[in-house]
């Protein structure tokens, strides 16, 4: 699940004190940073010896609420852009949380405020990314996004890597200078509410979850998929997510068009939690295309639900679904249709991997993530004293 922090000590003077930590939400905007800070929250708060402020802009609010009791929240409404929020990131979060007196500050993003006592860095933003980009403005975002991450954990008193992926890739080739501050901790899900009744029963549909940038490869998808169609004509494509990149959302549309399956492929956009929820129970097969992921947490959300699933072999993809779906080279479009195949034709199949999936994703708890998340922040806010081992 993860590996334990690099020092298993705490002060011996701080072993019954609470530990302040402020979460700085700052970068918790849509997508994955949302899903995680929802998903975390609510067992972080469940954790002995810990006061927990979580740091909001005020637009960010209806991301969060209700925020769950014992969560003690801090609003603020600093000008929005890149550079006034870098400032206020920057230099008015380490005053405040000097001032209240934070033990950390965690970030669960790939930068954070550098001054920030006993800072705290997520690494879960692959920058790799930049070497799909062709245009000039996103290869500027993600060269400035790989120059804050260096930055960031330089200063960092501590990292969670959110795979052993992220942790290779976002250490920029330097990981043996890091590992004494870096640890994996993987996402966590809890147990669906209730289980999908059989994957031998006939069906058509197929699902894929995440918002729509480049390397989430619906491009690949959909040729797969037009291919796919002419043998099925009755299966149908759902894909649903933010589509946050225009330019490659109409480029998927287009291509859906031109293969003559746009009537089968449905953007539902982005949905709330019990609407996703049904689209897992209800889907045959689920499919993850992404060529760059650091973790997936749409691969882990089916595979709680016992969803058959189709994804790729790349990233930290194989970390997560293990033996417990079919993989596929998502650069090879005969090797998506054929995988994909492989599910609609066997039931047998469908219902030996929806049963691995259940099962592997038990080993993803939630309460783990929260637990060794903790651990390391507590690491992190009690550096600089006596120290003597953490009781078992």
């Amino acid at each position: 699940m993860s590996k334990t922090p690099s020092d298993d000590l705490i002060p011996e003077k701080d072993l019954t004190r609470r530990l302040r930590i402020v979460i700085n939400g700052t970068h918790a905007k849509s997508g994955g940073g949302v899903t995680y800070l929802r998903a975390i929250l609510p067992e972080l708060v469940k954790q002995q010896g810990i006061e927990l402020h979580l740091f909001l802009h005020r637009d960010q609010v209806e991301h969060f609420y209700p925020i769950c009791e014992g969560v003690r929240l801090q609003l603020f409404d600093h000008k929005l852009g890149f550079w006034p929020t870098l400032w206020w990131e920057q230099v008015s979060l380490p005053v405040l949380t000097w001032a209240m007196g934070a033990d950390v500050v965690f970030s669960p993003a790939n930068f954070g405020p550098i001054f920030a006592r006993n800072h705290v860095i997520m690494l879960r933003n692959a920058t790799s990314v930049i070497r799909l980009t062709t245009t000039l403005r996103p290869m500027g975002y993600w060269l400035v996004l790989s120059a804050a991450t260096l930055i960031s954990l330089l200063f960092a008193r501590r990292a969670i890597a959110v795979s052993e992926y992220a942790a290779r890739v976002l250490t920029f080739g330097l990981r043996r200078l890091f590992n004494r501050k870096l640890n994996v901790v993987y996402h966590g899900t809890t147990k669906p509410l209730r289980e999908r009744e059989s994957n031998r029963s006939p069906g058509s549909a197929l699902l894929a979850v995440s918002d729509i940038y480049v390397q989430k490869n619906y491009h690949s998808l959909i040729e797969a998929f037009g291919k796919l169609h002419q043998r099925y004509p009755e299966l149908t494509l759902t894909i649903a997510g933010r589509e946050i990149d225009s330019s490659y959302s109409d480029q998927v549309r287009r291509l859906a068009a031109s293969l003559g399956v746009d009537d089968a492929v449905h953007f539902v956009g982005h949905l709330d939690t019990e609407a996703l929820r049904d689209l897992y129970q209800e889907c045959h097969i689920f499919v993850f295309p992404s060529t760059i992921e650091t973790f997936g947490n749409p691969l882990l959300e089916a595979m709680s639900i016992g969803a058959p699933i189709a994804c790729s072999d790349t990233a930290a993809m194989p970390e997560v679904i293990g033996d417990a779906g079919l993989t596929f080279d998502p650069y090879d479009i005969s090797d998506i249709v054929y995988t994909i195949e492989r599910l609609v034709k066997n039931p047998s199949l469908r219902e030996e991997l929806g049963k691995k999936a259940s099962y592997r994703a038990k080993s993803f708890s939630l309460d783990t993530t929260a637990k060794f998340t903790i651990d390391v922040l507590r690491n992190a806010g009690f550096v600089g004293s006596k120290y003597v081992r953490k009781p078992r």
